[in-house]
């Protein structure tokens, strides 16, 4: 019986993964700021409830459940949660960038720092970034915070598989290509990604419990376009 810590559950391709983990027959927290639709779907061995992935209550939270009902022992944990902010650079302000790094950098190494100690070699800690924060790839107008955001957390990656390869767990992260989900219709109206949100929920699942017995400090390019 594995434990995975899924942030960013409420919608998208979060949502798709609880459902995947528990048909799976693991134990699942689903962290997120709305925990209804994952409470909804009235799964066995998922826990929901609300999560603000930039309040140290929510951490805290988080800790006790971990420690008094798995055990203090997770298997893996994808940090999943985002921030998306879509406005040209001139008009963005300095209250614009804190919040989307808030989301996307500090609260995944919050997460990450908070959950290490309940976690073993073999564990696995997946980063799902985005191929915005991919040196070389196409760059779009208007991503200049959420695109250096997930630039950052694929270099923190990095640094964390090094800090600790020798005690474990392994490292990765996955810069996803356009995928559709409610977070990308509100960024870009009208716009079709060649990916559903289940697609590629099904993909990071299977990489979150394999992809650690080959790969540790590695970022991979999940697009099927080019560059």
């Amino acid at each position: 019986m594995k434990n995975i810590v899924i942030t960013g559950t409420s919608r998208g391709i979060g949502f798709e993964m609880v459902s995947i983990f528990a048909g799976m027959g693991y134990n699942v927290l689903a962290l997120s700021r709305n925990e209804k639709p994952v409470t909804d779907l009235g799964l066995e061995n998922v826990k929901a409830f609300s999560f603000d992935i930039t309040s140290e209550d929510s951490h805290l939270k988080a800790e006790n459940y971990i420690v008094h009902h798995w055990d203090s022992k997770v298997d893996v944990l994808i940090n999943n949660a985002g921030a998306l902010l879509n406005k040209p650079f001139a008009d963005s302000t300095w209250e614009d960038f804190s919040e989307v790094y808030k989301v996307n950098v500090f609260g995944v190494a919050e997460v990450t720092r908070k959950l290490l100690p309940f976690m073993h070699k073999d564990s696995h800690v997946l980063t799902i970034s985005s191929m915005g924060g991919i040196q070389g790839s196409m760059k779009f107008p208007g991503l200049a915070a959420y695109s250096s955001s997930k630039g950052a957390v694929l270099t923190l990656t990095e640094l964390l598989a090094e800090e600790y390869k020798e005690s474990g767990p392994s490292f990765n992260a996955l810069a996803l290509g356009a995928v559709q989900t409610e977070m990308l219709e509100e960024a870009f109206p009208g716009y079709e990604a060649p990916v559903s949100a289940r697609e590629m929920a099904e993909y990071i699942a299977d990489f979150s419990l394999k992809g650690h017995k080959l790969y540790n400090g590695k970022i991979l390019q999940v697009s099927n376009s080019t560059p």
